[in-house]
């Protein structure tokens, strides 16, 4: 028996039919196998992919939200702009959606489906892996015997063959150095012997080769149904892998989601609906031109003022209860000087006119009009430039964008806020050009 197991794997030519060569059609059991953890792998991956990617698009739009809508950017090309982080969140989920598919459907499917046609055995292995080799070698044994028996009556023929050319050449030898005539005669009964032996192995080879063929066409039908039998299960797992791909394909394939194409379609009326002439008319009704002035007008001084008011002090304090007399109007003025009550020239302490009519003029020495903010309260909050900044007044501080500062008053109505630079310079700047540390 270990002789014939051992010219089982004795493979002499690649062919199918060659003893032992069955081994590659059982070993594609095993391959199927490897195969469905190797796609399993590969869902996975993919989904770590989708997560990943969705993450960082929720990353970015979050980041770039928060800059625009603190940037100098405004109006409908605002919306524009920040309706690309809107697709970005949109289609962040509609990744976690497909890693969802891959790892909760399309993965359980394969390893539901490799369940239930690989069965392992206690002594390891597969119990299918078993079935293909020991119905191939049932198969194949008949046919491997006689092959074995074939072979050994092709060695003693060839044997017979070589012994018989020697005993010959003896002969001849002896022939031309004329040696005695009894060594001779027993040269030549050793050729003649020699030939009977070839005789007789070269029918007993023959023979084996013809009862070989006798079985030649049963070992093919046999080893033909066992292979069918494994041709039709490789036949379910490839099947079955296709349909799972196509699945993959569909949970991949964002083009055919209609949550997909709607993503893009309200992205390109947002873009659309971006009007810059309506922007151009908004910067220039709030920051421009059109906006509201109280221009300065006379103002009759009253003795009843005790004090300078400047026109933010006014503004702090209404109820300071300063009462303004003798200031004279027109009657084209009189709508004019109400929405500017309170606001009145500077006047000096001995009752000369100082810059009379200057509804800036003010006691502090740089002449900022600004320099008195109401008091704010109590504010220390770390920030950094987001953009360079220059300061167009002397109360302004100048920054590079990444430098840090430090917040000590609120946001104003206007946008400024009061901060402190690393050398103690206090100043305003504008609350948008920054971000808090904390």
């Amino acid at each position: 028996m270990s002789d014939l197991n051992d010219s089982l794997v004795d493979v002499s030519s690649d062919s199918f039919w060659e003893v032992g060569n069955y081994k590659r059609a059982v070993k594609r059991v095993d391959d199927g196998n490897r195969l469905c953890n190797d796609l399993m792998n590969c869902l996975h991956e993919r989904a770590r992919i989708e997560k990943g990617y969705a993450a960082q698009l929720t990353e970015w739009a979050k980041r770039w939200r928060q800059l625009v809508e603190k940037g100098p950017q405004y109006g409908t090309v605002e919306r524009a702009w920040c309706a690309l982080m809107t697709e970005a969140e949109k289609v962040s989920d509609l990744h976690m959606e497909v890693k969802a598919a891959l790892m909760g459907e399309d993965l359980e499917k394969v390893k539901n489906w490799q369940k239930d046609a690989y069965h392992k055995q206690m002594i390891g292995g597969f119990k299918e892996t078993k079935e293909a080799d020991d119905g191939f070698r049932k198969a194949q044994k008949p046919w491997a015997k006689k092959l074995k028996e074939v072979d050994a009556m092709k060695k003693a023929y060839h044997t017979a063959c070589k012994e018989e050319k020697t005993a010959t050449t003896r002969e001849n030898s002896s022939k031309l150095e004329n040696n005695n005539p009894e060594a001779q005669k027993k040269l030549q009964e050793k050729v003649e012997k020699c030939q009977q032996e070839v005789q007789k192995t070269k029918e007993r080879y023959k023979k084996s080769l013809e009862e070989l063929d006798k079985v030649t066409p049963q070992y093919m039908e046999n080893m033909e149904q066992v292979f069918e039998q494994w041709q039709q299960f490789e036949d379910k797992r490839l099947r079955f892998f296709k349909e799972l791909l196509l699945g993959v394909k569909q949970h991949l394939d964002l083009s055919s989601n209609h949550k997909y194409a709607t993503v893009y379609h309200t992205l390109e009326d947002t873009i659309q609906a971006a009007d810059a002439q309506e922007d151009l008319k908004w910067f220039r009704s709030n920051h421009g031109p059109g906006m509201a002035m109280n221009w300065p007008q006379f103002e009759e001084w009253s003795m009843d003022l005790n004090r300078t008011l400047s026109r933010r002090e006014t503004k702090r304090k209404p109820a300071d209860g300063i009462t303004l007399t003798g200031i004279s109007q027109t009657t084209e003025q009189t709508s004019k000087t109400s929405s500017s009550a309170g606001t009145v020239e500077k006047m000096t302490a001995d009752g000369s006119d100082e810059e009379a009519g200057n509804p800036f003029a003010s006691a502090n020495a740089n002449g900022n009009p600004f320099e008195d903010e109401p008091s704010s309260p109590e504010v220390c909050v770390p920030v950094r430039a987001l953009y360079d900044y220059e300061g167009q007044e002397q109360d302004e501080l100048s920054f590079k964008a990444g430098d840090q500062l430090t917040k000590i008053g609120n946001e104003d109505e206007q946008g400024w806020c009061k901060g402190r630079l690393s050398d103690g310079t206090v100043g305003l700047y504008p609350a948008n050009y920054v971000e808090d540390l904390e």
